[in-house]
């Protein structure tokens, strides 16, 4: 049987050892970011095509069914950065909620939180301050990324 003063410091040393290996939390920065809102999946993984090809209008149907889907949102800000969205002002989340479907393929300008590990920028947005919608107009290049996210008119 342990006296109490062993056990107090067996009790210590499984704490510290416990609390040690976990990373601080360390507080976000405070930014405003202006870019687009993309669909990460296709925009990282070039399953539909290049960069270009996976924003604005020509992707847009296709955003919302992988947003709806559970993949996260990114903002993609103007100098090329992309941003991955923890949660969108008071959705629970950042993905399948019904504000963050309405702002797919928008340029928004965000104001939140930043957070950056192993070189992967992380966004919590608290508020949009600007919403200038849906203004990469890019089906003339592209068409519709993927082809058959715009389904056909029944012929009378």
């Amino acid at each position: 049987m342990l006296n109490g003063r062993t056990s107090l410091r067996l009790a210590a040393a499984l704490l510290a050892a416990t609390i040690a290996p976990l990373p601080a939390l360390a507080a976000g920065a405070r930014v405003t970011i202006s870019g687009e809102v993309i669909d990460t999946w296709c925009y990282f993984s070039g399953v539909m095509g290049p960069p270009d090809s996976v924003t604005g209008s020509a992707h847009h149907t296709c955003a919302m069914w992988c947003a709806a889907g559970g993949i996260p949102v990114g903002v993609l800000a103007e100098d090329g950065t992309v941003y991955m969205v923890m949660k969108w002002q008071d959705e629970t989340g950042a993905s399948g909620g019904g504000t963050i479907l309405s702002v797919q393929s928008d340029s928004v300008t965000a104001s939140g939180d930043l957070y950056e590990r192993d070189g992967i920028n992380y966004l919590v947005v608290a508020d949009v301050v600007d919403n200038s919608g849906l203004v990469n107009q890019n089906h003339d290049d592209w068409g519709v990324v993927p082809p058959y996210a715009i389904p056909k008119s029944a012929k009378p």
